[in-house]
């Protein structure tokens, strides 16, 4: 006899999985939220006081090959975080605050003890960035993911006033670059990055000048930058935001600088982090690659005029900000 459970499906363990997660889950939620989860659809009231003309703003994203490195560590309470603050920071550089958020979790076996660390996670950044987590997917695929191995992907809704929309236009020549320093990779660059390490040292070793082990260093939370920045955009001549990921600081920035612009980096304005070193060195990746793959240290870059470089660096002292460059 043939069973969905023989076939590689455990609907007991998806069950299981709901029956724990509902009360953390439930914590994210605000007024807007109309519905518990387990419907075929979740329900949020649009609530747009406030805003003179609403736009909407969407975005989905995953943490890559990170994945590799927490299954690895058997560390899996880091990585749900990773992913809302990413797309918490892709919807921030338009100028958006984040309404809710939506999961997919997809493994070949589910283990509940694994996911609910994961699905954990979303509700740990949910709440710190103040957005509802309403619903998600999980996915049970035998044959598509192998082992203990599984993936994590997210749909992140939010609002912005038309008028208030950043898309790089107002930039001018001049302006100058304010960078953000990041948590570490972030979500980026770990195929470079475990290829390269993972040959040479392992994950549970201690290096001194990263402030623990390896594993620690590359599980790093990426960091959200909306309570620093967001109250700023509307006290501040912002032009243009950048958040950095894969391509890099100039591959991310050139996204919001008009045609016949460019960026003048000053790449020794800021000191790189060890763990970027480390990874060159290891590898022996050319400089170029380096620039291209990773962050390097920066997360989020602020665009703004000469004249308000003064205000933001006072008000972002906390993020440790740099200057490193302008628009020529």
């Amino acid at each position: 006899m043939t069973t969905y459970r023989s076939a590689g499906v455990d609907i007991d363990a998806g069950e299981e999985l709901v029956r724990r997660i509902k009360k953390p889950v439930r914590t994210t939620f605000t007024k807007n939220v109309l519905n518990d989860i387990g419907l075929f659809g979740a329900f949020y009231r649009a609530d747009f006081k406030g805003y003179s003309r609403p736009v909407l703003v969407s975005s989905v994203d995953g943490v890559g090959t990170k994945l590799k490195v927490a299954v690895a560590m058997d560390r899996h309470d880091t990585v749900g975080q990773d992913l809302v603050n990413h797309c918490v920071n892709d919807i921030l550089v338009c100028g958006a605050k984040p309404l809710y958020f939506m999961d997919y979790f997809a493994a070949g076996k589910l283990d509940p003890d694994t996911a609910e660390q994961v699905i954990l996670g979303f509700v740990k950044a949910c709440r710190e960035n103040g957005c509802a987590l309403i619903g998600g997917e999980t996915a049970e695929m035998p044959g598509v993911y192998s082992g203990k191995d599984y993936d994590i992907a997210g749909t992140i809704v939010g609002v912005v006033d038309e008028k208030k929309i950043l898309d790089g236009s107002k930039v001018e020549k001049g302006d100058v670059l304010i960078g953000l320093p990041s948590s570490g990779l972030h979500t980026n660059g770990f195929s470079l990055a475990r290829k390269v390490l993972l040959d040479t040292f392992r994950l549970d070793e201690p290096f001194d000048k990263l402030g623990g082990t390896l594993g620690d260093a590359l599980l790093a939370v990426h960091k959200s930058y909306l309570r620093s920045v967001h109250p700023l955009l509307s006290k501040y001549p912002i032009h243009a935001l950048s958040h950095i990921t894969g391509g890099g600081v100039e591959g991310n920035t050139m996204r919001v600088v008009p045609k016949g612009r460019t960026l003048k980096i000053d790449w020794l304005a800021w000191q790189r982090p060890t763990l970027f070193r480390l990874i060159q060195e290891a590898g022996d990746v050319p400089e170029a690659d380096m620039r291209r793959t990773f962050n390097l240290g920066m997360g989020m870059i602020i665009i703004a005029p000469p004249k308000a470089a003064d205000a933001l660096l006072r008000a972002l002292k906390k993020e440790e900000p740099v200057v490193m460059g302008e628009i020529a």
